[in-house]
């Protein structure tokens, strides 16, 4: 394992060894396609002291065949895939009011783009401090290039890949400004699935950042993976679990997202400098309750 510290810069805060854990509320697709319900979630995520806000940008018909796409599906928006996904994508106009927001609430947002054009239309257009590639894009060598070509800091999802597979997008990408996340590709995940062993393990074989992307219920676990010595925890939140969407389910409602970040900041205080001492605060103690000094 490198001696050095590792550390990357997103936006205004340092992320990585000896600095606290860097909280992501994923909006995702959550909002389904309704703006004002965006706005919504990225204050329920700057209540929280969430670090940062992402979604989802897809060119519909690059990502998705025709085939797919006329596939029936009910939704909100119609009878097929398609309405679906097109009534979830933000255009560039709506990407500009979020844009707006986040800048007026100081809060970075940033997206996982899933096709070139997609990171063509968020780089041209905005000042994202970073580019999120999900895992199902992992083994897209041409996006990954792409991508790093922009010159920002990647956050790469690992779930549903291989050691194989993961081996060989970081020598695509390359380690500098580059942080893995840990994930298990089911919404929700199991809490035999996640694995959590593996980020400590991820460190040692990359000689890199390793956060958690987290799709379980439960919030123990995801605070569990920031002590195991995730960077970066990145979790969906929603304004209600049982609201209708693919992502709803496995996404953490407002009091949840709060307690996350809470109980995240609770353990980094707790962890302390790994010396053992008397506190101050322990003296009077010693004096009540032992009957003998330590010997010397």
């Amino acid at each position: 394992m490198a001696s050095t510290d590792r550390v990357v810069r997103i936006g205004n805060k340092m992320v990585g060894d000896g600095h606290p854990c860097y909280v992501v509320a994923e909006i995702g697709i959550n909002h389904n396609g309704d703006l004002d319900l965006a706005k919504r979630l990225i204050s329920v995520a700057i209540a929280a002291g969430c670090d940062a806000v992402k979604f989802q940008k897809r060119t519909v018909d690059v990502v998705y065949t025709a085939e797919e796409l006329a596939k029936p599906r009910e939704n909100p928006f119609g009878a097929t895939n398609g309405d679906l996904k097109w009534g979830l994508e933000f255009d560039e106009e709506d990407y500009a009011e979020i844009d707006a927001f986040c800048r007026s609430a100081k809060i970075p947002w940033f997206v996982s783009a899933w096709d070139e054009a997609s990171v063509d239309l968020i780089a041209e257009n905005f000042k994202v401090p970073c580019f999120k590639i999900a895992s199902a894009s992992l083994t897209d060598d041409n996006l990954l290039r792409h991508t790093r070509a922009k010159g920002k800091p990647i956050i790469l999802s690992t779930g549903m890949s291989t050691y194989a597979e993961i081996d060989h997008a970081v020598s695509v990408l390359g380690k500098e400004d580059l942080i893995l996340m840990h994930a298990t590709s089911t919404y929700p995940a199991n809490y035999d699935e996640l694995n959590l062993r593996a980020i400590p393990t991820m460190r040692e074989r990359y000689e890199s950042l390793v956060g958690y992307s987290g799709h379980e219920t439960g919030i123990p676990t995801s605070v569990a993976a920031s002590v195991l010595g995730a960077c970066m925890v990145e979790r969906h939140i929603t304004m209600d679990r049982a609201m209708w969407g693919s992502d709803q389910a496995a996404s953490l409602e407002p009091n949840g997202i709060t307690r996350l970040v809470r109980d995240i900041r609770l353990c980094e205080m707790s962890m302390g400098d790994g010396v053992k001492r008397v506190y101050e605060r322990e003296v009077p103690i010693i004096k009540k309750l032992r009957r003998v000094g330590a010997a010397v």
